[in-house]
């Protein structure tokens, strides 16, 4: 089967430097769509002949004002936004007593207030052609509770319910708002976390000390296996699922 209604389409990504969002662009761009690519610095995108455009913006998710500005320039310079996915995040690790209230706002500024900024700035400009999709990004951390986690965790939770109370409003117009839910995932946030070369490995071993549970599929995700479900749910294949939290994680959170 043949994924469609990508072909002339204009897609938003937000966090297109790396890892799955570099990733998304390059699927979407291969699958005929106009994508608008942005990060806080302006993604590097190589230039493929034959290939549908892909326009680079630098993009502060967190800024409101600058994330209204940018839709109303795709909208006039570009097209009318057919597809918005919120990739953009940024990880806190360490124990809740920890956290600093400056790390805990950061967080929440990137993960959560920039979904909000994003999907609410795409929703204005959507609802009045009663069409679109938009997919959140969000992690299986948003359904299982992880030691060392908590603003991360709580984060992307308030994220993915944002995203599912956005499509209850807009299911009606028929605009669908899904979430895709990764696990481990081998990105530069991933490594990062990672103490040696073994680091892939107790991944997918889990650890019982701080009460995680390892991969049943026994490999970390690419960046690809999150993409293609992004995709899924963007495709005209996917036109009957709206409010829905597809998790990516090998069964890791041994839930749906």
């Amino acid at each position: 089967m043949k994924l469609t209604g990508f072909d002339g389409t204009i897609a938003l990504v937000t966090g297109a430097n790396g890892g799955i969002g570099a990733a998304l662009v390059e699927q979407l761009r291969d699958s005929g769509c106009t994508v608008i690519a942005t990060d806080v610095v302006a993604p590097v995108i190589a230039a493929a002949p034959g290939q549908a455009t892909v326009h680079a913006r630098a993009l502060d998710v967190t800024d409101s004002a600058a994330v209204d500005a940018l839709v109303a320039w795709a909208e006039a310079e570009v097209g009318p936004i057919g597809f918005g996915i919120n990739v953009a995040g940024v990880l806190q690790t360490g124990t809740v007593a920890e956290t600093e209230d400056a790390q805990w706002r950061r967080v929440f500024s990137v993960n959560a207030d920039g979904v909000f900024h994003v999907s609410r700035a795409l929703a204005r400009v959507m609802s009045p052609r009663r069409k679109g999709a938009m997919v959140t990004v969000s992690s299986n951390a948003a359904g299982v509770p992880r030691h060392g986690m908590a603003a991360y965790a709580a984060s992307k939770a308030a994220s993915t319910m944002f995203t599912r109370c956005l499509g209850l409003e807009l299911a009606p117009l028929g605009i669908r708002c899904n979430i895709v839910a990764p696990g481990s995932t081998l990105t530069p946030m991933q490594t990062g976390m990672w103490a040696d070369e073994q680091g892939a490995q107790h991944v997918i071993a889990g650890n019982p000390e701080t009460y995680k549970a390892g991969i049943p599929l026994q490999r970390l995700a690419r960046p690809d296996d999150i993409v293609f479900a992004v995709m899924f749910l963007l495709s005209e294949q996917a036109g009957h699922i709206a409010m829905s939290d597809l998790y990516v994680d090998g069964g890791a959170t041994l839930r749906g």
